[in-house]
């Protein structure tokens, strides 16, 4: 299994409780293909730095996951077909990405 790093932004226009449940449909696609979350951060609303589909804001979310290859085409195909994704990007991370995260990560747990 190989270590990813997905990002995605939401539509600034969803309710708090419905940007929960899309986090939640994306990490429960996730753990029923037999992936397992290494970690996951809200980023909240902020500002884009170009307008994605008139908007200028948008909700980030991460996921840190350990997956077989064959179901990220699937994970992303799913992000193709929720209207409430309005950009994602998902990047395979190798050794030293790995340890940067996990040091990013203890960093976050300390401030």
């Amino acid at each position: 299994m190989n270590q990813y790093e997905t990002v995605f932004i939401l539509n600034p226009v969803l309710s708090d409780v419905q940007v929960e449940e899309t986090a939640k449909k994306f990490q429960d696609f996730l753990t029923s293909r037999g992936a397992s979350m290494v970690a996951k951060e809200n980023w909240g609303l902020k500002k884009l730095a170009y307008p994605i589909q008139n908007k200028k804001s948008g909700f980030y979310h991460l996921f840190e996951f350990n997956a077989p290859a064959e179901i990220i085409t699937e994970f992303e195909l799913e992000f193709r077909r929720d209207e409430r994704v309005m950009r994602y990007l998902t990047v395979k991370l190798d050794k030293h990405a790995v340890a940067w995260a996990e040091k990013r990560r203890q960093k976050l747990k300390t401030a």
